[in-house]
């Protein structure tokens, strides 16, 4: 039934996608696209600038791995891999993640529990520093009135709700909500079956808290380089627009990524927004320009960009052991596991 869906999902951004296409003139949009010209290659550094910064935002979330050139390119190649996964199949970007833990377990020894804290941290920590990055966008929209009212209304209901549900998320985890709701359920009839359950939910909780609340310099500066990774997609729309020759400011490309990513965020369960980020694209930008094959331009440009991203990371993934010694590396309070005797490199 989940399969089925996944699927139906995939196939309702297909169908957005063929209909956007469908009214638009594909030699005037190729013509416009092919103008990046040699920018393509200024576009993947800066994705590539703040890939990286992504990866060492979630490192800081893996207490036990040291902050070494050699280490932070694992874990980049780690999470290469996984978010190829999540960008290439139908399983509303949650796919990758199982794949993440899999390979630091394989290549650093990190246990599952340990592995998933992590990457749960990673992705809230990613979603409060989105809100911060669409606050800021939002403002500047209110500011610089380069939208029409309507689009202001719709982009502040929407930030409204996606905050809200943000906030949430991070709430549960910091204050335990769903071991106590699931204790109080596990004291009814109904739910004895989850007293298993509540034992790895309260193990987990745990993990979050500690690291919510004995680590917050950790906690900061991954919001700070989160923030940052955000406001680098901004600088890589700025730099598209002005390869294609129609250049913004600064805060108009700011803007219009904010709208494309609470749009994204809002089509999360279509794979990729397929059809979702090119209408996006389309309808912000040819309410500022007046020009809708130009932001067709740029989502084709960005659908380049995350092409080669999936086969990099693909082609990673053939090879994701990396090195056959890494868990060798690691200290045995990783995986919980006794260290066992290592001999002395020669």
């Amino acid at each position: 039934m989940v399969k089925n869906l996944k699927f139906l999902y995939l196939l309702v951004g297909l169908v957005l996608l063929a209909l956007v296409l469908a009214h638009t003139d594909l030699s005037q949009l190729w013509d416009q696209t092919v103008r990046v010209g040699w920018g393509i290659g200024v576009i993947l550094t800066l994705y590539l600038i703040a890939f990286v910064l992504d990866s060492v935002s979630w490192q800081l979330a893996l207490l036990p791995l040291n902050f070494d050139s050699l280490t932070i390119c694992r874990v980049w190649k780690i999470r290469m891999v996984g978010e190829a996964v999540n960008n290439a199949t139908p399983l509303a970007t949650i796919g990758g993640e199982p794949v993440k833990a899999v390979l630091l377990k394989k290549n650093f020894g990190t246990g599952y529990r340990e592995g998933t804290a992590s990457l749960i941290i990673a992705k809230t920590t990613n979603l409060l520093a989105l809100i911060a990055f669409l606050a800021t966008g939002f403002g500047l929209m209110l500011v610089t009135e380069v939208l029409p009212p309507f689009y202001n209304f719709v982009a502040g209901a929407g930030l409204i709700t996606f905050t809200a549900g943000i906030v949430l998320l991070f709430l549960v985890q910091r204050y335990k909500i769903s071991s106590l709701a699931g204790t109080w359920m596990a004291q009814t009839r109904l739910g004895r079956f989850l007293e298993n359950l509540l034992h790895h939910i309260h193990d987990m909780e745990d993990r979050l808290i500690h690291f919510y609340t004995r680590h917050r310099l950790r906690f900061l500066l991954a919001l700070v380089l989160a923030f940052v990774n955000w406001v680098i997609g901004a600088l890589e729309l700025y730099v598209t627009l002005l390869f294609l020759g129609h250049p913004v400011t600064f805060g108009e490309a700011w803007i219009i990524e904010a709208i494309a990513q609470l749009v994204r965020s809002g089509a999360f369960f279509i794979p990729g927004a397929l059809g979702i980020q090119e209408g996006a694209f389309m309808i912000v930008i040819e309410a500022m320009t007046g020009r809708g094959v130009l932001g067709l331009a740029v989502a084709m440009i960005r659908r380049f960009r995350e092409i080669v991203w999936i086969t990099w990371g693909m082609l990673l993934g053939g090879f994701s052991s990396f090195s056959p010694q890494m868990a060798e590396e690691v200290s045995p309070e990783v995986s919980g596991e006794p260290a066992s005797p290592r001999k002395p490199r020669t």
